[in-house]
């Protein structure tokens, strides 16, 4: 959970139990959470600057680059859902200030010269259609894409989690237009797009989930992402460990109500 997802829990248990058996007034601050601390002007609004200066205190070096993970993958494998769930997603959530994550839907997905089918895939046609409208929400979902898919991955039937999942974390995404774009000339060159990137991977793939960092692929560190992907983008962070990294204990001078 990000800083200010904390901080926004923190004041609002805070808030709660203050005004047990009272009328609960309206909230001077109209913005949500995730906005408390995106200007000065805003923070003084909601009346969190002190807590917004705390957290930009403890935000990694902006002049050192974050480690770039790209995971090539296909919908409806079980070692991929395994992955983006239970180390990609949870690492992803806690660094997410140090590191980026760039999906690539398509694994062993075969590109064919066919009006109708253009793409045959390991899972059947169902993984396909798993493909496609995961590659649609990366293109229009933006940041809460990930957030889309992990929720899609996760659950019983990724394919009918794909609209709920959808509306969720996105709202203002309409499944009208994912749904458009798988079936029109979009989701197809989003695919052709996808296939071109595994093909060009250097080494070749020979399995999935297929992980690389900052572009490049080493077999140490793909046993190292399968057992803990967490230690592994703390380990090749070069700037200064944040503290989910170190274990240190941050003590922050918290305001109560």
């Amino acid at each position: 959970m990000k800083l200010t997802e904390l901080l926004a829990v923190f004041l609002l248990f805070f808030t709660d139990q203050s005004s047990e058996g009272k009328s609960h007034p309206k909230p001077s601050c109209p913005y949500p959470p995730s906005q408390w601390c995106r200007s000065l002007e805003i923070a003084l609004e909601c009346k969190v600057q002190k807590q917004c200066m705390e957290l930009t205190a403890t935000r990694p070096d902006p002049a050192v680059p974050p480690v770039a993970v790209s995971l090539y993958y296909e919908s409806l494998c079980p070692g991929c859902r395994a992955f983006i769930t239970q180390q990609l997603f949870p690492t992803w959530t806690m660094l997410q200030d140090i590191m980026t994550v760039n999906l690539i839907p398509y694994g062993n997905a075969k590109e064919i010269p066919s009006a109708n089918s253009p793409f045959t895939c390991q899972h059947g046609d169902p993984e396909c259609r798993g493909n496609m409208i995961e590659a649609c929400i990366i293109h229009s979902a933006g940041h809460a894409a990930f957030q889309v898919i992990n929720c899609m991955e996760s659950a019983a039937n990724v394919l009918n989690a794909a609209q709920p999942c959808l509306q969720l974390y996105t709202p203002a995404v309409s499944w009208f237009s994912i749904d458009s774009c798988v079936k029109g000339d979009l989701g197809y060159k989003l695919m052709h797009n996808n296939a071109i990137m595994t093909r060009a991977l250097n080494p070749a793939h020979n399995h999935v989930p297929w992980v690389t960092f900052n572009g490049e692929y080493t077999d140490e560190n793909q046993d190292k992402a399968m057992s803990s992907l967490f230690h592994l983008v703390c380990q090749l962070y070069k700037g200064g460990k944040p503290p989910a990294c170190t274990g240190a204990q941050v003590k922050l001078d918290r305001s109560l109500c």
